[in-house]
This record gives structure tokens, C-alpha cells and sequence, in this order.
């Protein structure tokens, strides 16, 4: 069969926006080159038949970089844990191409270890391959918890020794290919600040609306060739959006359990999307205070500081934005980030519960919660004082109602056997008669629900959560034995058959 991935329809999107934001890069070669990870289901959203790419055709493209056209690795700089780092960039991977997906959108096809670029600095450009095993397992399950993420389309071994502070070493080395709608982020700004150069930050925004924001580039009658049109009420439109993207995000990883590890503002795209999975974690038990990166020693980037951080982020970037728009109609728009966070958080935590009231009365109510106690906050405090899991909680309420039922009475709903102690008695009674009685308001409003309870829960519920603890098992049968069998059946049982 001939290689569809080596005649893929890219677009030029960034390269047209001219070389101030990036440079050409030549990919490393590698002694190696195995497949260990393909997301047939990611192909299929790129118009691309799986059943037409065998294993070859995917180490072909995405191993075998060598005598291919140069790539491009973007510049940005950042914010680092609160201080500013003017040398940043892709320092170990690159644009590869971009490419519209089958609903029209454009996506990236952005590497991750494939070689040196001009960002590197110390570093040898390379990815362990239990690094781009982590990617893949945050991406996969993020996508299935509702968030708003990249996702990753291969990944590759290469064959190398790599040397890491952080990892047992020589560690095996790995190439991956993510998938993102844009890799442009906050640093780009960040950078075109630093190098105070507006008509620049003035190109870039345009781009970025015209492409991530078209139906403010609608409103605005924005388009590549009025120029004139950029003005204060596209840019203000803008920044309102991707306030209430990032509000939505942090919301999700938080309902998610999610800690991201490395809040920078390098890491914050410009379109709201969650990417670059580096020493993340999923919370074991619920706890705020819990911090993901081990070199995070103050706690900043900790669970429960993440939509505070997103929104100083956001602050963040009204500095370079300020070169064109007023900061005072910025700041008034990110007062809107803390109500959006709450309404969205409780919906996504609902929905792990097996509800949906967006849209419903009850009672005269927009919202079960503003008639009655809160079923969220009481989650929330028995998850406090109960020594399950967190993503425990929601997987063994998911497979409670799918084996037994939707209960007739509170009594029927019994205490998980994931733990061997039993809960709090006041906080398990209050939270049990709550989710029994929201359950029987909910078949008032709708017959249906009777089914789409059962169906909610396995949808927005994983079948195990990968904590710390699931990713070191799955990954030591890889590194003792080379088997994946583990992975890929983790892989396949993400979500509840």
C-alpha cells in the first residue's frame, strides 16, 4: 500500500506568518524505530482511514524524519514558576505540518523528542519512552473525563541511552506525535512583549482569531486582507473567549482530579486546549494541597491552587496584550473567570455523578442545587474524610448502578469494598440520601433518565484512574519485560465497556 501519511494535505498557516516566530530545524536520526502506540480513533478525526496505515507507514512518517523538509520549532518565552524566562522555545520537538480534520478544523501534528533545535540549550533534544507513555496515558484519559486536550497519535521507540536526573538511567528514548488545535501560547505574546514589537503581536492575534475564533473574526469582519478592522473590539472579544476557555479548563481538570504539574504561562495555550504532559498526576485521595512536579518544593502549582493560577496567567498576558488594547477592559473581563469556573465545575462533577441539570427547571429552579443542599459540596466532604481514591469514588459508584440498578430506597446504596474501612457515618448518610433523592427528581423531569444515569456515569467515568501508582505498575512490566500487554489493556478498558 502507499504511505497516505507521506502525502498528507498540510496547510502553511504558521510558516505564512513569516520566520519572527520560529526557525527551520532538521529531526534526529535514530537507531531505532518501533511502534508502540497508534490512536486509530484520532486518525479517523483526521480523515485518514486506519485501515489503510499499517505499523510501517506510521514509522515511516513519524520515526524516519531524515532528508524530509525542515520543520519549523516555534519561539515563545514564559513564566516559569513566577519568574521570566526570555529562553524558551521548542526545545525538543516541532511543527511537523498542520492539517484540517474532518469537521474543517485545523490541527497541529507537533513532535516530542525529536531531536535538537536552537531552544534546546543543555538538553539533547530526546524524550524518554516512559515519558511519552505517560503523554499518551494523560491525553487518553483526559479526553474520556470530558477535558479539553491534545491528543497524542503515536508514539515511537528510537533506540537510544538518554541520561535523566528524574528517571533510572540509561532510560530507553522515544519520538511521539501530538495532535493540538494550535501550539501557539501565551509565551508567544510573552516574547513579542519582551522584544517590544506590536505589529508583530498584532499579526500573530490576527492569525490566531482568524483561525481558533472565526466567529469573532465573523462579528468583526476580520479576514486576512482587513486590516484595518483589528481593532480594540475584536482583541477585547478575544481575550472575554479565551477567559472563559481557560476558566472551563481549569474547571475540567479539576473535576478531572488533575494536577498539571507546571502551571507556566508557556504552557497555556492560546485557544484553551491542555497540553504538554510533563510531571503530572492524578489525585490518589482527594486533597488540595496535593503537588504533582517533585521540584514544585512550595506548592505552587498544587491541585487546589490551579484555576487561581489559570487566572493569573491570564492577568499574565494582559501585559503583552496592553500594547494594543486597554488593560482596564481586560481586567473587567477576567472578573467573569471565578463565575465561570463554578458553574462549569459543578456541572462537570455533576455529570461524574450521573446528572445533568444544564437547561432543566425543578421547582420553579434553574438548578437542583439552588433548591436543595448542594450535592457537589457534600461529595466534596465525604471525599475529605474517606480514605478512598478519588477517581475510586466515581468508578465504584459507576459500577454499583450498572450491576445492581438504580436503587428504590437510600438503603440500597452501599459503601464501596475498594477500602477496607468504612466512611465517615454523618458524611456518608448526608451524601447518600442527597444523590438517591437528586436521582428520583431526576426521573420526574424525564422518563429517559431512568437509562441515561447508568449511561452518564460510564461515560464520564473511568474504569481505573491512572495514578502514580497504576503508571509505575504499567510501566515496570514494560521496562523488566518489554511487556505492553498491560498498557494496552489499561488503554482499552479507559472507559466502562
Amino acid at each position: 500500500m502507499t504511505n497516505s501519511l507521506l502525502s498528507l494535505h498540510f496547510e502553511p498557516a504558521l510558516e505564512e506568518l513569516g520566520d519572527s516566530y520560529w526557525d527551520l530545524v532538521s529531526a534526529a536520526r535514530f537507531p531505532l524505530v518501533k511502534l508502540r502506540f497508534r490512536n486509530d480513533p484520532l486518525f479517523q478525526e483526521l480523515g485518514i482511514n486506519p485501515e489503510l496505515v499499517d505499523n510501517q507507514h506510521i514509522e515511516d512518517a513519524y520515526g524516519h524524519f531524515e532528508g524530509r523538509t525542515p520543520f519549523l520549532a516555534l519561539r515563545y518565552h514564559g513564566y516559569q514558576f513566577g519568574s521570566y524566562n526570555p529562553f524558551l522555545g521548542d526545545g525538543r520537538g516541532f511543527l511537523y505540518g498542520q492539517l484540517r480534520d474532518i469537521k474543517g478544523n485545523l490541527r497541529d501534528l507537533g513532535t516530542k523528542g525529536s531531536g535538537v533545535t536552537p531552544w534546546s540549550r543543555s538538553g539533547d533534544g530526546r524524550l524518554t519512552l516512559k515519558g511519552g507513555l505517560r503523554e499518551v496515558i494523560a491525553s487518553e484519559a483526559l479526553h474520556r473525563l470530558g477535558v479539553t486536550t491534545s491528543r497524542t497519535l503515536s508514539l515511537i521507540e528510537t533506540g537510544e541511552d538518554l541520561w535523566r536526573s528524574d528517571e533510572p538511567s540509561p532510560a530507553r528514548s522515544s519520538v511521539m506525535v501530538r495532535v493540538a488545535r494550535t501550539h501557539l501560547r501565551f509565551g508567544t505574546c510573552e516574547r513579542l512583549l519582551y522584544l517590544r514589537d506590536p505589529s508583530k503581536l498584532q499579526k500573530l492575534l490576527r492569525h490566531v482569531i482568524a483561525i481558533y475564533y472565526p466567529h469573532i473574526a465573523e462579528l468583526t469582519s476580520l479576514n486576512s486582507s482587513n486590516f484595518c478592522s483589528f481593532g480594540d473590539r475584536t482583541l477585547l472579544l478575544f481575550y472575554e473567549e479565551l477567559v472563559e476557555r481557560v476558566a472551563r479548563l481549569s474547571a475540567e481538570w479539576m473535576a478531572a482530579g488533575f494536577v498539571h504539574g507546571v502551571l507556566n504561562t508557556d504552557n497555556m495555550s492560546l485557544i484553551g486546549e491542555s497540553f504538554d504532559y510533563g510531571p503530572y498526576a492524578f489525585l490518589d485521595r482527594w486533597d488540595p494541597g496535593f503537588t504533582a512536579a517533585y521540584f514544585d518544593q512550595a506548592g505552587l502549582y498544587c491541585y487546589g491552587s490551579q484555576p487561581k493560577i489559570c487566572q493569573e496567567n491570564l492577568r499574565l498576558l494582559q501585559d503583552p496584550l496592553a500594547m494594543l488594547l486597554s488593560r482596564d477592559e481586560m481586567e473587567d473581563k477576567l472578573l467573569n473567570f471565578s463565575d465561570i469556573y463554578a458553574i462549569h465545575y459543578r456541572q462537570c462533577m455533576e455529570r461524574r455523578l450521573g446528572f445533568s441539570f444544564e437547561g432543566q427547571k425543578l421547582q420553579g429552579k434553574y438548578h437542583i442545587t439552588d433548591a436543595y443542599p448542594d450535592l457537589v459540596q457534600l461529595t466534596l466532604n465525604l471525599l475529605g474524610s474517606y480514605s478512598i481514591g478519588y477517581g475510586d469514588f466515581f468508578t465504584a459508584l459507576t459500577e454499583q448502578i450498572l450491576q445492581n440498578g438504580l436503587p428504590k430506597e437510600p438503603e440500597d446504596i452501599r459503601p464501596t469494598s475498594y477500602v477496607s474501612c468504612d466512611p465517615p457515618r454523618e458524611q456518608w448518610l448526608a451524601w447518600r440520601d442527597l444523590w438517591w433523592f437528586t436521582q428520583q427528581e431526576c426521573l420526574k423531569l424525564d422518563h429517559d433518565e431512568t437509562t441515561n444515569i447508568p449511561f452518564r456515569l460510564k461515560r464520564w467515568n473511568l474504569l481505573r484512574t491512572p495514578t502514580r501508582e497504576v503508571i509505575e505498575n504499567l510501566w515496570e512490566s514494560i521496562d523488566l519485560r518489554d511487556d505492553w500487554s498491560l498498557f494496552y489493556k489499561w488503554l482499552e478498558g479507559v472507559v466502562f465497556d
